[in-house]
């Protein structure tokens, strides 16, 4: 994971994200890069109340240097150094003067290790939905998905203690090799089934020797669901095990059954208090 991609804009969990990301990039000695993000064109229109005239452009500047002030800000802080030439070490940059819109996360971040953004919500201060459906959905790249509430000390690591929401699925398996650097490092990694929430695949406790065999401490459980879904199975089995790193892919069910009947990534979405790294 040598390579980061923060897009930045103002919300709430943008001073976790940046301490999240910079928690990785101290674990593998990465290269930072940031962008300032807007929603696409499509999606809202600033109007000038005597011309009527959309004045989007101002808004854009706005954001731009909001954003950049506040991702160079905060690595200075923290000793950041700025990139020179492309070796491999700890180093940040800002190579674009300009706002780009969503769909540029999941162009751009196809060239990066890992991909870090806000966990969203509904209200206005909260991290937008379409940034984090750009990077799932058209990079390719894994997303690690930060709270508000979830922020690592600068300096401090991530992922000592994780748990791997296993379903036997593709995209559950995609997710574990997209997080193997991480779980390598990890102290604790706890494999977790929900019965009842799987598809037709491996047990927990071959997804766990499969870890094991690529030198991850990794331990399988099953836990019945007793009446919850398994989202929120997921999320207080997170919680009882001290676990500040949740490993879980991204709609094994269609998006639009997902969206209409619910689903253990929605849950999660709209719920977890720690750090998702999340894959499609």
């Amino acid at each position: 994971m040598k390579t980061i991609l923060i897009p930045t804009e103002d919300h709430d969990a943008m001073p976790a994200v940046l301490a999240a990301g910079l928690a990785v990039a101290r674990m593998f000695d990465s290269y930072i890069e940031g962008v300032a993000v807007r929603p696409s064109a499509g999606t809202y229109v600033t109007v000038e109340p005597v011309s009527s005239l959309a004045i989007s452009g101002a808004y854009d500047a706005d954001a731009a240097r909001n954003a950049q002030t506040l991702f160079q800000s905060f690595m200075q802080a923290n000793g950041v150094p700025s990139a020179s030439g492309e070796t491999a070490a700890l180093s940040c940059s800002w190579p674009l003067p300009e706002v780009v819109d969503d769909s540029f996360i999941g162009n751009h971040g196809r060239v990066f290790d890992l991909i870090v953004l806000g966990r969203p919500g509904r209200a206005p201060e909260n991290p937008r939905m379409p940034p984090l459906e750009a990077a799932l959905f058209e990079s390719g790249r894994p997303v690690l998905i930060v709270p508000a509430q979830a922020s690592p000390r600068p300096g401090a690591g991530l992922g000592r203690n994780v748990l791997v929401a296993w379903n036997g699925s593709t995209e559950q398996a995609r997710t574990n090799s997209f997080a193997l650097p991480l779980l390598q490092r990890a102290e604790q990694v706890t494999v977790l089934t929900v019965e009842g929430g799987t598809e037709s695949g491996p047990s927990g406790e071959a997804a766990a020797r499969h870890l094991r065999r690529n030198g991850v401490k990794a331990a399988a459980l099953t836990v019945a669901p007793g009446g919850r879904s398994a989202g929120e199975v997921i999320l207080e089995q997170a919680t009882a095990r001290g676990c500040d790193l949740l490993v879980k892919c991204a709609y094994t069910q269609s998006r639009l059954r997902q969206m209409i009947f619910g689903g253990a990534t929605r849950h999660i979405l709209a719920n977890a208090t720690l750090p998702v790294f999340m894959a499609h």
